[in-house]
């Protein structure tokens, strides 16, 4: 029986790819950063800042054009407007903003595209992909850098042991 839902026919890479890719990217900006802290775009650059050696970038044209800055991090207001170019693009956008953001993504030169959890778009995928880049969706890249380097306990997960039996308490 396929666990696959019945729209999504693109498979993306497997864990060990996932890995590889992470391993190999340096840099990562994130489209659709935000700096309200109650964003998961913010959850997950603060565990990046925090917990990683990614060089980091934040795209959102509204902050960019307010000046504001998010983790200390200038804001840029498009990917084309970095002074690298990033090897990863991790997406916190609408699914229908996704393919744009693959052709931008494209023309800067970026090796993956990665859409956070909840995002799927398989034209932006297809058109990754025959663009010559890697893409990954509807996974956390916190999660799966966590998950990878043994520190889901610091990405919010409780990785203790799961039991049916009732705690003891000491009294």
């Amino acid at each position: 029986m396929s666990t696959a839902l019945p729209d999504r026919t693109w498979t993306g890479p497997s864990a060990p790819e996932r890995l590889r890719l992470l391993r190999e990217a340096k840099s990562i900006a994130i489209v659709g950063a935000s700096d309200k802290p109650a964003r998961a775009s913010y959850f997950v650059a603060t565990y990046l800042n925090s917990s990683t050696t990614f060089d980091l970038y934040f795209i959102n044209p509204i902050l960019a054009e307010k000046g504001t800055e998010i983790l200390g991090h200038r804001v840029y207001a498009s990917l084309a407007d970095l002074p690298v170019v990033p090897d990863l693009v991790e997406v916190f956008r609408k699914a229908e903003d996704t393919p744009g953001i693959v052709e931008e993504a494209r023309a800067i030169g970026a090796k993956t595209v990665w859409l956070q959890l909840g995002i799927w778009n398989e034209d932006a995928a297809h058109a990754a992909e025959s663009g010559g880049m890697n893409m990954v969706m509807d996974r956390c890249v916190k999660i799966e850098h966590a998950r990878f380097h043994g520190g889901l306990n610091l990405a919010g997960f409780n990785t203790g042991v799961i039991s049916s039996r009732r705690q003891q308490l000491d009294r």
